[in-house]
């Protein structure tokens, strides 16, 4: 049996019996090493040595989350609080309801959209955003796997489809990959043939806003530590919010690098008082700890990564399924398409992926007659499956962050599950569809 569908399968079981991520990717390691023949002490210097992978995303994640609980203390959060309140009233009126929620939604997800391509910082936004604004969800009863689903559309959809920011990243090395495989192709096409497959992706977008359109009760917890109720701020503090925010954002953009930026962003509002020096410490420590499930499960990610990549059974996987097609383009892309949805899950990284399945993707679409429009769909989707429902892809990794500060949003079932039923399905559907019609 391959060690990376014994690996992937076992992580994902426990995680659906609510068994801690963590420990279901540790689990998932060291029977995937196993089963591929490295053995205990080798299972475990790979894991060690792929561990180090994770940390640099890790202490990136940690400090976005001080980085979010200090402006929650200049004020800038309880004025947009204020403002949404507003908005919702005290009117039980069901139509005032509604246009609270689609606004709220809307805005949520333009935010998530913007942070792949115009703004590239991907997940950075959500602890600054969301938290703050679980009071009015709760308020509104918003089913909180309609935001996880709305979130992780925009952190995936926009770099899979359009060139811009990290879009532009994953089409180059899209395009690199396919040209090494033996397929040069127009950066230009990559767009076009990802339209279908994106096209998936919004049909499973309106379907999740209808089946979690329900209201779903939440209860207060205003201990939380973004609550901002109590903040003390005056104008000064929020125009400082304001330039933190900049500055976090341009340092990002030039240095490529979340850790740097959040560091600038505190820097900012230490410098400027926004934040009291003799709560500081508690401050940021409080919103490491926000981060911490998510920086744990980068780092045991990389590790399980790193062990179903020195079994040598990834490439034996995409082997075993170029064995298995035997000629038939309609299987052929199908089964090439399940095996990317495998080997993403596993890594929980599309850029990862690419360079893995291009190798044996390109040439054996070539030899099956696949155009090359077809050629980009396939890899570009298989590349790409998964990476919505993974427990450990910081798509859906990020909205849990957001969404269970106050511990009533499971990563599994209220993120993953959802994500993967509403987003990769219908890519295997809509990336299928594309192969046999381009």
């Amino acid at each position: 049996m391959n060690a990376v569908v014994i690996a992937v399968l076992i992580m994902l079981i426990l995680s659906l019996f609510r068994v801690n991520v963590v420990f279901a990717l540790i689990t998932g390691a060291l029977l995937g090493g196993l089963v591929g023949g490295l053995g205990v002490d080798s299972t475990i210097a790979a894991f060690t040595e792929g561990v180090g992978g994770g940390a640099n995303v890790a202490l990136s994640y940690a400090l976005l989350g001080g980085f979010a609980v200090g402006i929650s203390r200049t004020g800038l959060p309880n004025i947009l609080v204020d403002f949404i309140l507003k908005m919702v009233g005290n009117s039980q009126h069901s139509k005032a309801k509604n246009y609270s929620k689609v606004f709220i939604i809307l805005l949520i997800f333009l935010m998530a959209c913007f942070s792949q391509n115009l703004i590239p910082i991907h997940i950075a936004f959500i602890p600054l955003l969301i938290p703050p604004i679980l009071q009015v969800l709760n308020e509104l009863k918003v089913d909180r796997r309609l935001i996880a689903t709305v979130l992780t559309f925009g952190l995936t959809t926009p770099y899979i489809l359009l060139p811009l920011g990290f879009g532009q990243i994953f089409h180059e090395i899209l395009a690199t990959n396919m040209a090494d495989s033996g397929l040069k192709i127009q950066m230009g096409d990559i767009t076009k043939a990802m339209l279908i497959p994106c096209l998936g992706m919004v049909v499973g977008l309106v379907i999740s806003l209808f089946v979690y359109r329900k209201p779903r009760e939440y209860r207060d917890v205003k201990d939380s530590v973004t609550n901002s109720n109590k903040a003390e701020y005056t104008s000064l503090t929020v125009i400082f919010s304001f330039i933190a925010i900049v500055a976090a954002l341009a340092v990002q953009i030039v240095t490529e690098s979340m850790v740097f930026g959040a560091l600038a962003g505190i820097a900012v509002l230490y410098v400027t008082g926004s934040i009291r020096r003799n709560e500081a410490d508690e401050l940021l420590t409080d919103g490491m700890k926000m981060m911490a499930f998510i920086g744990f499960v980068m780092i045991a990610a990389a590790g399980f990564a790193n062990v179903l990549k020195k079994t040598g059974d990834v490439e034996e996987l995409v082997h075993q399924a170029a064995n298995a097609i035997g000629g038939n383009q309609t299987v052929g892309a199908l089964i090439m398409l399940i095996v990317g949805l495998l080997v993403t899950m596993g890594i929980g990284s599309s850029f990862s992926t690419i360079p893995i399945i291009a190798t044996i993707f390109v040439p054996l679409s070539l030899e099956l007659g696949f155009s090359p429009m077809a050629t980009i769909a396939l890899v570009g989707t298989a590349a790409a499956l998964g990476d919505a429902g993974s427990p450990a892809s910081d798509s859906t990794l990020g909205p849990t962050a957001g969404l269970n500060v106050d511990g009533q949003h499971n990563h599994i079932w209220d993120s993953c599950v959802p994500t993967f039923l509403h987003y990769n399905i219908p890519l295997i559907i809509f990336g299928w569809i594309a192969s046999m019609v381009l």
